[in-house]
């Protein structure tokens, strides 16, 4: 029986520590689909073509991860998959409420799909991507917190 997983997330932009929760999610499932969600509720820093290309690019040396972006409820598009676990990293304890609760929505939305948490490595538990978006615009050098691709995507556009 294949094992399939989806990661879901706006990855505006994907980090270093997204990269290590699809890497750890990658040697516990068949198959992994890096979900970009088109709507985030809130203001964009890349676009939802610009979020889906630099998370192919990031991702390109782990094999069994696919990334595709999505409308809607992610639990929707994980039915639409025949996906039954959702992902979610976990950094720290101010996560886990927020994190809880979202799984806790998702189940009642589809009792189908089990989330399951990960935790980065310590290196990664610091990083989001709000504070991506801050060191860019304030023309900081991102090459230990993003992929290169990322952090030539992000220098073009402070």
């Amino acid at each position: 029986m294949s094992s399939k997983a989806i990661y879901p997330g706006t990855f505006d932009p994907i980090t270093l520590g997204h990269i290590n929760i699809l890497e750890k999610a990658s040697r516990l499932f068949d198959q992994v689909i890096l979900a970009v969600a088109s709507y985030t509720g809130k203001q964009n820093y890349l676009t939802l073509q610009e979020r889906v290309a630099l998370c192919a690019e990031a991702t390109s040396h782990i094999s069994n991860v696919e990334v595709r972006s999505f409308e809607g409820l992610a639990v929707d598009f994980a039915r639409s998959l025949e996906c039954g676990v959702m992902i979610r990293g976990l950094r720290a304890v101010s996560d886990f409420e927020y994190e809880l609760s979202l799984a806790l929505t998702n189940t009642k939305l589809n009792p189908q799909v089990e989330t399951l948490f990960l935790v980065p490595s310590l290196r990664y538990m610091y990083l989001s991507s709000s504070m991506i978006r801050q060191l860019a615009d304030l023309g900081a050098d991102l090459k230990d917190f993003v992929p290169p691709c990322v952090a030539k995507a992000l220098a073009k556009k402070a």
